[in-house]
């Protein structure tokens, strides 16, 4: 994750070197637990934009709303101590307008403002989903139900870490040694604490017919957006996501990996409260919070990896430029 303070580096390596374990530290205290519904019984919240154009408005109240929503944007940006950024607000708001109508572009152009416009969202609830952006400040992708990520976009919901930029590098980095490697490509990978799956995918992509990923997260939250977004781009075949802390699910794998990457949390806890509000009060503290030092599943991690891997097998992780 990137908490949006520091720098996020991604560090790798094909014989990963082993952290000191921490003191009188068992292995019980770098596994996780949640008490919530299997990833079964959960459905995914579908993007605005390929929700079906079920509702309308005149194109009247549909600029009464987009009028609103401009001079709410631009009031709270004023005395926000810079908080809130208006020209960020404004390409939002342009975003969220082209996801909610249908054919947007010839629709919004009409000159007659009683034309009826189809939305994929009622637009009372577009009042409501622009204040809690505003007020709130909960994430415009939580918003929009998506992000784009590398050439993908990827749905996201509350309880899922929204992917950044720099945890493309990962990907990148992979790709550079599986297509130098043949044993890589076509070997087992596993993506730790997969969040939205956009990692997990990113590699699926480019290994070969035989290789496959096995990406784990503890969230059943998690857990059904990876799925549906694996299933989204027809990687089901090549990606299992599996339901667990770290490499617990992945025991049968001992040895046999090819390649581990990992994206976990390394915000200190005492530093959560004094993250961007977007982050802080909306994203999953379980995908941020690294523990006293934010090095808690960091250590865990690179301890157990070198157990996992096959010789000579490639593992990258984020974490902050600060450690």
């Amino acid at each position: 994750m990137n908490p949006g303070l520091t720098r996020a580096v991604p560090c790798f390596s094909t014989l990963p070197k082993l952290l000191p374990k921490t003191r009188h530290a068992s292995l019980a205290k770098f596994s996780r637990s949640v008490s919530s519904p299997p990833a079964s019984s959960l459905k995914p919240r579908i993007p605005l934009f390929l929700k079906s154009p079920t509702y309308s408005a005149t194109l009247s109240d549909l600029h009464k709303w987009l009028d609103w929503a401009n001079d709410l944007s631009s009031s709270r940006a004023e005395n926000s101590n810079n908080e809130l950024d208006a020209d960020l607000l404004r390409r939002e708001l342009n975003w969220l307008l082209e996801d909610a109508v249908e054919n947007h572009h010839s629709q919004i152009g009409i000159q007659n403002k009683e034309n009826l416009v189809n939305l994929r969202v009622d637009l009372e609830e577009l009042y409501l989903l622009w204040k809690q952006r505003i007020e709130e400040r909960r994430p415009f992708q939580y918003i929009v139900g998506c992000e784009h990520w590398r050439d993908l976009v990827l749905s996201v919901q509350e309880g899922v870490l929204i992917p950044r930029p720099e945890t493309e590098l990962i990907v990148d980095l992979a790709a550079e040694v599986i297509s130098g490697s043949e044993e890589l490509r076509e070997g087992i990978w596993a993506d730790l604490g997969t969040g939205s799956g956009a990692i997990a995918i990113g590699i699926a992509r480019i290994l070969g017919s035989g290789g496959r990923v096995f990406a784990t997260d503890l969230s059943p939250v998690a857990v059904t957006v990876a799925t549906y977004n694996a299933e989204r781009y027809e990687l089901q075949d090549k990606i299992e996501i599996k339901q667990g802390s770290w490499f617990e699910p992945l025991k049968d794998f001992k040895g046999e990996l090819a390649g581990i990457v990992s994206n976990p949390p390394y915000i200190p806890s005492n530093d959560i409260s004094g993250l961007q509000a977007e982050v802080g009060k909306h994203e999953p503290r379980l995908a941020l919070d690294g523990g006293v030092n934010g090095l808690v599943y960091l250590v865990h991690i690179c301890n157990e990896a070198a157990s996992m891997l096959k010789p000579n097998g490639f593992f990258a992780f984020e974490a902050s430029s600060d450690l």
